[in-house]
């Protein structure tokens, strides 16, 4: 059950609007992404909190040199690490999508080693439980992480762990539940 009342969006200020036309015209709405559901039904009614942090959002998901399963692995980490049922029931499908095996998002789902076999899905996994769990990345695993995405890469990869930390937090303190469409990954 969520913490705050259905959007009408009728009766949303100028500035709310301002946010979901953001939304609306920018690269989620283009993949066919937006609701105003999980994070962005929350963040809409911050409009300078939604402003700032669905452009840092669009520019984590899409504008990025990382490879697509690099990405969708590292968000799959943080959405379990906090349980965010929403986060977890979206970018679980969509890293299955992006070519992840189905069997190592159910691993990580359940808190289990999902044997990556593929050197940059396992760095992108270690990368993100590093930060996680200890809140640091050691001196191996960066250098790794470097290697496999760059400088710029690697910048990208900690910022879209973080991003989807707060969005995670975000989730969970709203307690925003799955859409009908998802499955929830951590039924109470």
């Amino acid at each position: 059950m969520t913490r705050l009342d259905p959007l009408d969006e009728s009766a949303l200020t100028v500035e709310q609007r301002a946010v979901v036309d953001a939304l609306r015209s920018g690269p989620r709405a283009r993949q066919g992404q937006l609701a105003l559901v999980g994070p962005f039904g929350v963040w809409v009614r911050s409009p300078t909190i939604g402003h700032a942090v669905q452009a840092m959002g669009a520019v984590a998901r899409f504008k990025t040199g990382l490879p697509e399963r690099a990405k969708e692995i590292a968000i799959c980490v943080v959405g379990a690490h906090y349980r965010a049922k929403f986060e977890f029931a979206a970018h679980g499908p969509m890293a299955i999508a992006a070519g992840v095996p189905a069997a190592a998002i159910e691993a990580i789902r359940t808190g289990r080693d999902p044997g990556f076999t593929d050197a940059a899905d396992a760095a992108s996994y270690q990368i993100a439980r590093e930060l996680l769990e200890i809140h640091r990345v050691s001196d191996a695993t960066f250098a790794d992480g470097k290697a496999r995405f760059g400088e710029a890469g690697m910048i990208e990869l900690v910022s879209i762990i973080g991003y989807y930390c707060l969005v995670s937090l975000t989730l969970n303190a709203f307690e925003i539940p799955v859409t009908g469409r998802m499955t929830d990954p951590f039924p109470d």
